[in-house]
């Protein structure tokens, strides 16, 4: 399972909201780029980013920060937030994105992400934010009466690389993820999924393993990072053999 850090970027800076409100922010770097290379020095093999400007107001206020990151890091980036036309899907791949992720529009015009899919082969991702088991789209400020597993069946066939599912309630929380959100989303789905929301310890990693046989191939982590609650080294070593090598006497889950 793949551990991915998240950078949320408002303003031109990495920061992170709790539940998604922007009215609750913290600021973590005021330099994305620095941030992006740090992640990468301490082992990520892919890094996450979050255009909160885009999701909001759908417009590109971020796109130097990204340019700048994607020529800074070896490794694959994907972006989401306002990515509602295939000409911006289109223009943040030519920037260097590995994949762009795609959620209002998913609902709004699953045709058009579904017609990206087929020109981009394994470079479009569709980002499920759900609250309460339904859809919410525009930064999580719109709630839609679709059911998140309905969502991610109608796009089983479409072609896209992998579903990014947010559990909107637990997001930035640290309270652990929605397994079981995450399990019924899983089972719907028969391409790759991403956990996101919650991961808040080493322990709701190596949780979420049990999930990996149902197709939850990776994790994206934020706020735990940044607050230091997980070391990014130590969780790929606890994920990649289910257990921690050398555990402090403190006594930490060993899985």
């Amino acid at each position: 399972m793949e551990i991915i850090p998240a950078i949320d970027l408002l303003e031109g800076s990495c920061v992170r909201l709790h539940q998604g409100d922007y009215d609750k922010v913290t600021r973590f770097n005021e330099d994305p780029v620095a941030q992006a290379l740090s992640w990468q020095e301490q082992g990520a093999s892919r890094l996450h980013l979050v255009d909160l400007d885009g999701a909001r107001s759908g417009e590109p206020v971020n796109d130097a920060s990204v340019k700048a990151i994607t020529a800074a890091l070896d490794i694959p980036v994907q972006l989401g937030g306002g990515v509602r036309s295939i000409e911006r899907a289109e223009a943040l791949l030519a920037y260097g994105l590995e994949r762009v992720i795609l959620g209002t529009v998913a609902i709004e015009q699953p045709l058009m992400v579904k017609k990206l899919a087929q020109q981009h082969p394994d470079r479009i991702v569709v980002g499920i934010d759900a609250n309460n088991g339904k859809v919410a789209t525009r930064g999580w400020i719109t709630q839609s009466d679709v059911e998140a597993t309905d969502l991610a069946n109608d796009f089983n066939n479409a072609g896209i690389a992998a579903i990014i599912s947010t559990d909107i309630a637990t997001d930035g929380t640290l309270a652990g993820p929605n397994l079981e959100a995450l399990r019924s989303m899983a089972m719907a789905s028969n391409v790759p999924v991403i956990a996101s929301g919650g991961v808040g310890s080493i322990s709701d990693l190596l949780a979420l393993l049990s999930l990996e046989p149902l197709g939850v191939t990776g994790v994206i982590v934020g706020r735990a990072l940044y607050d230091g609650r997980v070391d990014l080294r130590e969780a790929n070593q606890a994920i990649g053999d289910g257990r921690l090598q050398d555990p402090p006497s403190s006594g930490t889950l060993i899985a």
